[in-house]
């Protein structure tokens, strides 16, 4: 009797939402930096550039990880065309939420799954519409105190306190806006190989 063993997972990221979020299938992976640099290309839209940077983490993991099933994903937010990637600081956290106050923000968040060894090569997109609130600035102070999220895309950390800062949330996929889309990444496993609820 020939006993299959599946093939180890990495999530080629370290973000503790991502980790968190896979956590929740219940299947046994590590976690690998990809140190992919982030920096949007001449005239890349938001969505091209969430795609191209999923992809692009995923295969430098793959590459050093031949025989696993590799995760690479990554948001963007995007107001009419404009890439609103990680603030990194407050005061870039401070003018991005100015300038989405009252207006709808399309979070582009994009999983890619890579398999070197049996040349699998997929990925997926998730889109979520979001409308702000029409913040008032003192509000947006507070919410930059309290919560500090500069290392999310957009500053917007729904799964905190930033749902305040919110009036609707559309998609087809919950968990997509805490940056990586759960319902597509099951998908995505399961046609690399690997399977989430047995067989």
């Amino acid at each position: 009797m020939t006993i299959t063993v599946p093939r180890p997972l990495i999530l080629a990221s370290t973000s503790v939402y991502r980790r968190q979020l896979l956590e929740r299938l219940g299947l046994p992976f590590s976690v690998v930096p990809s140190n992919v640099d982030e920096t949007p290309l001449p005239d890349e839209c938001p969505e091209v550039l969430a795609r191209r940077l999923a992809l692009t983490k995923a295969h430098s993991v793959a590459a050093l990880h031949p025989g696993a099933v590799v995760i690479g994903s990554d948001q963007v937010a995007d107001l009419d065309g404009q890439c609103l990637g990680k603030p990194g600081t407050h005061a870039r956290a401070f003018s991005q939420l100015q300038t989405m106050r009252g207006q709808t923000v399309v979070f582009q968040t994009a999983v890619a799954v890579v398999c070197h060894e049996t040349g699998f090569s997929q990925g997926s997109l998730a889109q979520v519409r979001v409308k702000f609130r029409p913040l008032t600035d003192a509000q947006i102070e507070t919410y930059l105190n309290i919560e500090q999220p500069y290392d999310c895309a957009g500053s917007a950390k729904s799964e905190g306190l930033g749902i305040a800062l919110l009036e609707r949330i559309d998609n087809d996929d919950p968990t997509a806006l805490i940056g990586l889309p759960l319902i597509r990444t099951c998908q995505l496993i399961e046609a690399a190989g690997l399977r989430v609820l047995g067989s």
